[in-house]
């Protein structure tokens, strides 16, 4: 019974010491940015989703928005805050949050690029760390495009 008990409890400060090494990890900012104008495509990773790449699994619709983009662009803002993203960047056209997850404080990072000719505004939301994040940023930009609609 000892065995078992011991073995567990390794198991657990295993688990535990990788996770606390992964949410370190995810505090080392990426190279982000626009690129030619653009949001940078997502890496081969199911972890990433962006809007300006149509065709690829990464792929998510953009968000649309009628009237001024001014006025769209203060909402967004407004959205991203009342969503828990903490506001990193912000230019004309572009804009940069952080999102953490609650429990391990795992960074996400999301762009949004301010495109006045197709009336749309561009996202792209990435996990630092890890391979997969079990839809977490398809939920958190679905989530945004809920909010930024109602409002």
């Amino acid at each position: 019974m000892k065995v078992i008990a011991y073995s567990f409890a390794v198991l657990v400060i295993v688990v535990v010491v990788l996770l606390i090494g992964l949410s370190i990890a995810s505090r080392k900012q990426p190279e982000l940015g626009l690129v030619d104008g653009q949001l940078q495509p997502c890496p081969a990773t199911p972890n990433c989703v962006c809007s300006e790449y149509p065709g690829k699994d990464s792929y998510i619709e953009a968000l649309g928005y009628s009237g001024s983009s001014q006025e769209a662009w203060t909402r967004l803002k407004k959205v991203v805050a009342d969503t828990g993203g903490e506001l990193i960047a912000t230019q004309d056209n572009y804009l940069r949050a952080v999102y953490k997850t609650p429990w391990v404080r795992f960074v996400d990072d999301v762009e949004f690029r301010l495109d006045n000719e197709q009336t749309v505004i561009h996202v792209r939301s990435a996990s630092r760390v890890g391979r997969s994040d079990f839809g977490a940023n398809r939920k958190r930009v679905e989530k945004i495009r809920e909010r930024f609609d109602e409002s």
